[in-house]
């Protein structure tokens, strides 16, 4: 191993920090908190290209609705995470409405962290087409047309 070369972040780590996925340590958005202003411009606010590689973020025009799919499938997942915590700690019944106290716990749960889930359904999403480079400092970034 060489003495100068860099450790490789993790890439599970990368996705839940939002890093950049070539080199994985630029950030992808402006604000780190996606809560400091709720405004879909602080939320949704990237840089066109990150400040440690390069790599441009935005691909190409209308790029980003593919992240419509993901944040669904992440809310479904943890909507039924959400499900499967409440049966065992609560449980469910016909008998009362616990079933609608999940519901509305999970319906206000799904509503605070959206700001949250938008960001990573991005991170997520940025991951199927930009590949990490172990050396981005030597290579060009990737580009689309």
């Amino acid at each position: 191993m060489e003495e100068n070369s860099k450790p490789r972040p993790n890439y599970y780590w990368s996705i839940f920090a939002m890093t950049c996925p070539r080199c994985r340590r630029g950030p992808l958005f402006v604000s780190k908190n996606a809560y400091s202003k709720i405004t879909m411009s602080n939320i949704l606010d990237m840089p066109e290209t990150c400040p440690e590689c390069g790599q441009r973020f935005h691909l190409e025009p209308g790029f980003w609705y593919g992240t419509g799919y993901v944040s669904y499938a992440l809310t479904v997942l943890f909507s039924a995470l959400t499900f499967i915590l409440w049966w065992l700690i609560v449980g469910f019944s016909l008998d009362d409405y616990r079933l609608f106290y999940w519901l509305g716990f999970n319906a206000i749960l799904l509503i605070v962290l959206q700001p949250w889930l938008m960001r990573l359904s991005r991170s997520v999403y940025l991951r199927f087409f930009i590949k990490y480079d172990e050396d981005y400092e030597n290579t060009d970034p990737k580009t689309y047309s």
